[in-house]
Order: C-alpha cells, then structure tokens, then sequence
C-alpha cells in the first residue's frame, strides 16, 4: 500500500510562486509514474503534470512554461514548482501514484 501526503498550498498573489510537494511511503514509488492532478469548484479533476520513474516529464497545455514537475526517489518526494501563478489555477492539487491518491492540497491564486 502506498500513502501520499501533499503540503506546500497556500494562499498567493497571481503572478507568484509556489512549491508543492507529495511525500510518498512505500517501496513502490520509485518505481511508478506520478502524476500531479487539480480539482476547481464545479470542474473535473484534471492531470497538470506527470514524471516517470525514468524522469520523463509532461505538462498540460495550460501549465507549460510555468510549471515544473520533479521527483527525488531517494525521499519518495515529488515537487511541483508553480511559477506566474494565475487566478484560474486555483484548485485542490492532488498527487496519484498507482491506485492511490493524496487528501490533497489547497492551492488558492488572488487576483
């Protein structure tokens, strides 16, 4: 079984800057792909951004060039390096691996 702990949201300025992190336990994890997804108010959840376990990385359209995806194996961590931060980018950031998924955490962006 696989437990994925996200922290790092907040509340931030649009234009800002935030780092999300996924603590994973678990031996499975260095070993599967992991995926960052969000969730607006009265939308679907969405997939933001993905590494596997090579490093290979992609983005949704809408977060390229502002977003970064990347992983430490030797912690079982995984980031999100959110950059220029925009109102529509507010949501709950959900980290999934496998068949599990975190609590999630609440990234809030001000106009």
């Amino acid at each position: 079984q696989v437990r994925l702990v996200e922290s790092g949201g907040g509340l931030v300025q649009a234009g800002g800057s935030l780092r999300l992190s996924c603590l994973a336990s678990g031996s499975m994890f260095s070993i599967n792909a992991v995926g960052w997804y969000r969730q607006a108010p009265g939308k679907l959840r969405e997939l933001v951004a993905a590494t596997t376990s090579g490093g290979s990385t992609m983005y949704a359209d809408s977060v390229k060039g502002r977003f970064t995806i990347s992983r430490d194996n030797a912690k079982n961590t995984v980031y999100l390096q959110m950059n220029s931060l925009k109102f529509e980018d507010t949501a709950v950031y959900y980290c999934h691996v496998g068949f599990y998924w975190g609590q999630g955490t609440q990234v809030t962006v001000s106009s």
